[in-house]
């Protein structure tokens, strides 16, 4: 059963993103949706698929990306470059070109999930600065197969979130 972790919004944060790494080692794919604050190279970094937040100043962090996993494709980004606080139709759209199920942003600071048409839009909310709640967040993705994909939020101290669940479908790629 393939199993990604999603995290965005650490702003600086290094032991909190060791240990959410640590704690889920067994993941396939780790995606940082942005606003590290920390360098490109940094091992806190490392094995993320990572996008580039309006906080990140590397030149060699890249503003998407779109990687696969399993049978599902993910498009990485931060939301501010497709206007995320106030519509999600600019990252629909980039979703869709990339051939992308699967949409994980942050900027927001706010967690949750949305299905549009066939695209699952994921923001894993803020490890350090939450809005919305309190609890700073990161989530977990895994499916069985297209029709049985789960989405789970967590404290940044590894505490399941019960209210923030989701189970769905994903189309399959075109």
């Amino acid at each position: 059963m393939p199993k990604v972790l999603i995290i965005s919004d650490t702003h600086g944060l290094t032991d909190e993103v060791m240990e959410v790494k640590n704690r889920h080692s067994d993941v396939d794919a780790m995606i940082h949706c942005g606003d590290s604050e920390l360098s490109y190279g940094s091992k806190e970094l490392e094995g993320f698929h990572y996008a580039k937040g309006n906080c990140d100043f590397e030149p060699e962090m890249e503003n998407d990306q779109v990687f696969t996993v399993g049978d599902i494709t993910f498009l990485v980004t931060h939301g501010h470059l497709f206007q995320v606080k106030s519509t999600l139709m600019p990252l629909s759209y980039r979703a869709e070109e990339a051939g992308a199920q699967i949409a994980c942003f942050g900027h927001s600071h706010i967690a949750g999930a949305e299905k549009v048409k066939d695209t699952l839009f994921i923001n894993p909310g803020s490890a350090r600065l939450p809005r919305d709640r309190e609890e700073p967040t990161y989530a977990i993705l895994e499916w069985e197969d297209l029709d049985h994909v789960r989405l789970q939020y967590y404290h940044v101290n590894g505490q399941k979130i019960d209210g923030l669940y989701m189970e769905t479908a994903v189309a399959a790629k075109n």
